[in-house]
């Protein structure tokens, strides 16, 4: 391969490892293959239009002509000229998709999720770094500033994660760097001819070493000062920067103000780990609680309200955090005529179960919780202040089962103007199948309920769905347009859709976050995994209020209003519920109560499940999880332990010889002098091939200023090795390895404090792996060299990979 060839590839292999700091930002791996491959098609291009050859900055024309046509292709596919040319509708879309990422990325908590706008911030960012360092490395021939880029990839990768970016990937990007460097120096060097800087090393002599340190190829010399320099700063720069808070079902989401009746919210939407959740291989327990509701499938847990749809996804909208009041306010359009019952529910949410938002039956009254939490009006939600969580959380909440009628919610009036037009807001991007659908699903309806039963059945029941949890969590315009064309989907894509076409219809629609009631055990108290998280659309009726639907089939329950003569016997008893959320272990298993009703009698919820401790339970961490924190301990601490673990291994391999012969009698003896001849090198002595063992070793005693034990050590074995060289009969020594450890202990004695950690940590004979990897190399080529037809092999490939310039 020629010296660009080389160059190009490691430009692109650095630019890979210095992206790798970006994978705990977002969930999952797939953009970084395709950012993989998008880097491949670049640096190809770079290549062909090098060879024609072009003029410098045309060569960086045509790369970025590429990229943009390939992120085109990737991201605005829709909107091109011909599915592929960037006119000017795919531009604007692509500047929307940026504009919607930068939201996302201030909005959601890390691991984030790979939305459109944040798949094209990463993917373009990394192709955008890799077309600066391949034309800094490549096309001018500089590969000492092509760090910067490389740096700030890294650091705000660093920066954003908040420590997550951590040692494992500034080694990989570092080495990614180093590798460039080294590429470069062995380009510049090939122009010239072979350099000699120093004595030359005889892997067969008995002091194999380098005498003295000569000066370094000036590329080489400065390549290896700016690399020092970069990795410094990449050390400092990422405390400059932000960090995004983590966890929203897990961990910590984003601050919220503090004191009385100030601040905002601006909420991390939890559906990214909704999915995950339902995919789980364990029903992990997360909460119980026990109600004194008649019947708990109506008692949804809800988190909080999604009520702004800008194109790109479902989001909670900003809103002003208040102190949580003692009685929480009336709930926003409910009349005086319609069925209300209040009940009281105990939950006990488990340690392993951390979020910044209280679950809560809907609609609240009252809520009796430790710790420091701010309430939200208009989506009535609880949300954690100054790093609060539901952690162990242990708390009351008063709550009321609204029972409309059918006939109630049919004779619903107009919703007041403001609330209308905020929640019946769509995007111009959403596509025109979406009201279409909706008109042609809900035609012969005679008000906004019929509609919205009709749209439930239709998703429910009629219009062929699978619920499937395994596809693909768009969030976006063109997600649902595909949700409504495939019919496949889970609980996400079922409540957006509604949502949207409610709105396409007139009828305000939010979508509702949360857990459907869980499973009752036989002891009466429920208990809710991680397999019962959920979404549902919520739908504005005047006089009744946000009413919830059920679209998705054979999840949670359908509501008892939108199921024409069941009655509604859901209310509560008037007994008050027991304080204690805590129960023994279940001894028979129960049937599954997050199952529907008729679906149950019909039996077709499948078997019954055992039924858990109505304790929480946390089963700890995973096991997949634990076995990569450990592999990632084990290689943040055996990369910079290598040369120590090495010498270690040489030194005891040396000292520790067997046999009994006179070979090995002369074997061990020279491992014991290329053992203390390295040691004096670890230590800063460096090997002179051209000394005689005696004269090596009163130069080891002088510079190592060893006293008198050590220094007879050295002689003692220089004695041995001139035996073992010169005598027609060697006497056979003994103590060698004694001798050696007295000379170690001789020159750790004498040396300073970071000689010896260097000599430690940092061994400078373990540059002897390196040269027996250039060794076996240069075998393999005289062996390759030597085989019958090799030199015309060798010599096609050299005008194949011939580059101009």
């Amino acid at each position: 391969m020629s010296g660009r060839g080389r160059l190009a590839l490691s430009a692109y292999a650095a630019t890979l490892l210095a992206a790798g700091a970006l994978t705990p930002l977002v969930e999952g791996v797939g953009w970084l293959v395709q950012a993989a491959v998008l880097l491949g098609v670049q640096s190809g291009v770079g290549a062909l239009t090098r060879r024609v050859p072009l003029a410098r900055t045309l060569t960086l024309a045509a790369q970025a002509l590429v990229t943009l046509v390939l992120l085109t292709l990737v991201f605005a596919r829709d909107h091109a000229l011909l599915g592929v040319l960037p006119g000017p509708q795919a531009v604007m879309r692509l500047g929307e998709l940026l504009v919607a990422g930068g939201e996302d990325v201030g909005t959601y908590s890390i691991p984030a999720p790979l939305t459109d706008g944040i798949k094209l911030l990463v993917v373009g960012g990394v192709v955008l770094i890799g077309l600066a360092v391949d034309a800094m490395a490549v096309t001018f021939r500089s590969a000492a500033p092509a760090g910067l880029p490389l740096l700030a990839l890294y650091s705000v990768a660093a920066g954003l994660s908040d420590g997550g970016a951590g040692w494992v990937w500034f080694l990989l990007a570092a080495s990614g760097y180093l590798l460039l460097l080294l590429a470069e120096g062995r380009d510049r060097l090939s122009q010239w001819g072979r350099v000699f800087g120093g004595a030359a090393r005889n892997s067969g002599g008995l002091a194999d070493g380098l005498s003295g340190v000569s000066g370094g190829p000036s590329p080489v010399r400065t390549g290896r000062r700016i690399g020092v320099l970069a990795l410094g700063i990449a050390l400092v720069a990422p405390l400059a920067l932000p960090a995004l808070d983590s966890g929203l079902l897990g961990g910590n989401g984003p601050g919220n103000g503090k004191g009385s009746g100030g601040g905002t919210i601006s909420a991390v939407n939890p559906l990214v780990s909704l999915q995950n959740n339902l995919n789980q291989p364990e029903n992990r327990e997360v909460m119980t609680y026990r109600s004194n509701i008649q019947d708990p499938q109506n008692l949804y847990l809800r988190i909080l309200a999604l009520d702004e749809f800008n194109g790109s996804e479902w989001r909670s909208s900003t809103r002003r955090l208040t102190d949580v009041p003692d009685r929480l306010p009336q709930p926003t359009g409910l009349g005086g005529d319609v069925s209300v019952t209040e009940v009281r529910t105990n939950i006990s949410a488990s340690r392993s179960y951390q979020q910044t938002y209280l679950p809560l039956p809907y609609p609240a009254s009252e809520v009796r919780v430790g710790g420091r939490w701010r309430f939200e009006p208009e989506g009535r939600t609880l949300v954690g202040d100054d790093g609060q969580t539901t952690r162990g959380a242990q708390y009351e909440v008063g709550s009321l089962v609204v029972e409309p009628t059918a006939e109630q919610l049919a004779a619903a009036g107009q919703p007041p103007g403001e609330l209308l037009r905020e929640y019946t807001q769509l995007p111009g991007s959403l596509p025109d199948v979406v009201a279409e659908t909706a008109e042609r699903v809900t035609e012969g309806s005679a008000n906004a309920y019929e509609r919205a039963v009709k749209l439930q059945d239709w998703f429910a029941s009629e219009g062929g769905f699978t619920y499937d949890t395994t596809v693909t969590s768009g969030t976006g315009s063109s997600a649902i347009a595909r949700f409504l064309r495939d019919k496949e989907g889970f609980c996400v894509h079922f409540s957006f859709s509604m949502a949207a076409m409610a709105r396409t219809l007139g009828i305000p629609a939010r979508v509702a976050v949360g857990f459907t009631p869980g499973t009752m055990k036989s002891n009466g108290a429920m208990s809710v995994g991680l397999r019962d998280a959920h979404a549902w659309p919520e739908l504005y009726f005047q006089g009744v209020g946000w009413t919830r639907f059920e679209p998705t089939p054979s999840r949670g329950s359908t509501p008892s209003w939108t199921r024409p003569e069941v009655p509604t016997d859901s209310a509560s008893d008037a007994a008050e519920p027991s304080a204690d959320t805590s129960t023994e272990p279940s001894a028979a298993p129960s049937a599954d109560d997050s199952c529907p009703p008729q679906l149950r009698q019909e039996g077709g919820c499948g078997p019954s499940q055992e039924a858990g401790a109505a304790a929480p339970t946390d089963r700890g961490t995973p096991l997949g999880t634990v076995l990569l924190v450990v592999l990632a301990a084990v290689l943040v601490l055996v990369l910079p332990l290598s040369p120590l673990l090495w010498r270690t291994r040489t030194r005891n391999r040396r000292l520790g010889s067997g046999g009994r012969t006179p070979a090995d009698a002369a074997a061990r003896t020279l491992a014991a002098w290329r053992e203390i001849t390295d040691t004096a090198w670890d230590h800063g002595i460096a090997p002179d091939d051209s000394l005689t063992p005696r004269k090596a070793a009163a130069r080891i005693v002088r510079l190592g200023r060893l006293d008198t034990t050590a220094a007879e050590a050295v002689h003692r074995i220089a004695g041995s090795v001139e035996q073992v060289l010169y005598a027609p009969e060697p006497r056979p020594a003994d103590g060698l390895a004694e001798d050696a450890s007295a000379v170690r202990a001789g020159l750790r004695a004498s040396a300073g404090r970071a000689t010896r950690l260097r000599a430690t940590l940092l061994p400078r004979s373990s540059v002897r792996v390196v040269w027996a990897v250039a060794d076996r190399r240069t075998a393999l080529a005289e062996r390759w060299a030597g085989r019958p037809g090799a030199g015309r092999w060798t010599a096609r490939l050299r005008r194949l990979t011939r580059q101009h310039g």
